[in-house]
């Protein structure tokens, strides 16, 4: 019952979030210097198309109504058409939404690995120690452009290991084993590029943790029993030190959807981001807004699902929160 209660609560909590997202994206709309109305209808528009643009978009309607309008074409999954492609912005983020997902997911899993590793290795005394925290230094302070920079000097320019750009073949098409490794070729320096912060982000967290787990009176009293350090580390150390750790990955795999905004454009990769930077230079607001919005939604979503995973995790957060 207690899950329940939790489940039913943080559901309410996050549809007032999105609410709230929509109510702000309907707002900024709405006071934005340019004329959306202006940019539907061209900047040759007559009087009367100007003004016809302007009742299609509910410009001159009071701000409330305005925004129940926009909420229930939002619903009816209508985010407007974009005047750059002349096409619904919902077909649109269709059909560059599943590069991006494809993208972040690789990423993720790349960080969650690389996050799992740092924290383990660098909750250890000794020399690994040592080398997780120049790594971890390192990595935050090393920006996506230089690493991306970095990468396709040397794996693509001087190895030609991978290439620099393009998607390929998407990984879940078919196409045989060619098609999945062709994918996934294109997938590496990207992906890497995309987790490499999430994954310092979280092995910091999680080797904090992790330490503190492992100097707890029962893990020493299972180690003064024989087990290994290793060992109580599966046992014991994880299952107590992922918390923190979950949230901070939930956290991190969201800001993915942002940051591959800016690695999509680095090696060229067919995904929102790329859409986004031509709606930006050609002020279409409508898939500007409709991007964010999914953005958000994703950020909003995935937040709720780490909600859920550190409930189940952890018994005790059932009943203190």
């Amino acid at each position: 019952m207690a899950f329940l209660r939790q489940f039913g609560v943080r559901l309410a909590a996050m549809a007032g979030v999105l609410l709230v997202l929509t109510f702000v994206v309907d707002l900024i709309q709405r006071q934005l210097p340019s004329d959306p109305a202006r940019v539907l209808a061209g900047r040759t528009a007559s009087p009367q198309a100007l003004a016809a643009a302007r009742e299609r978009l509910g410009l001159d309607e009071p701000l409330i109504p305005h925004y129940l309008g926009y909420l229930g074409r939002l619903l009816g999954g209508d985010l407007g058409t974009s005047v750059s492609t002349r096409r619904p912005v919902a077909d649109d983020i269709a059909t560059y939404l599943p590069a991006t997902l494809e993208l972040v997911l690789v990423a993720a899993v790349m960080a969650l690995a690389g996050g799992l590793l740092l924290g383990v290795f660098g909750a250890r005394d000794g020399i690994a120690a040592g080398t997780v925290r120049v790594v971890t230094v390192a990595g935050a302070s090393a920006a996506s452009f230089l690493v991306a920079i970095v990468l396709l000097l040397v794996f693509y320019r001087d190895l030609h290991w991978f290439p620099a750009g393009g998607r390929g073949a998407a990984l879940l098409a078919p196409g045989g084993v060619t098609g999945f490794l062709d994918a996934l070729w294109h997938l590496v320096l990207p992906a890497v590029v995309l987790s490499l912060s999430p994954a310092v982000a979280i092995g910091r967290v999680l080797r904090a943790s992790l330490r503190e787990a492992m100097a707890a009176d029962y893990v020493r009293s299972a180690r003064a029993k024989g087990a290994g350090w290793w060992a109580t580390v599966w046992r014991h150390g994880l299952r107590n030190a992922a918390g923190p750790a979950l949230s901070m990955a939930g956290l991190q795999v969201s800001i993915m959807f942002s940051g591959s905004v800016v690695v999509e454009g680095l090696f060229s990769w067919p995904g929102l981001g790329r859409y986004l930077s031509g709606a930006i230079a050609a002020s279409d607001l409508a898939a500007i807004t409709g991007v964010v919005l999914v953005l958000g939604v994703a950020y909003v979503l995935l937040n709720f699902v780490v909600d859920m995973l550190q409930l189940l995790i952890d018994p005790r957060l059932r009943e203190t929160s």
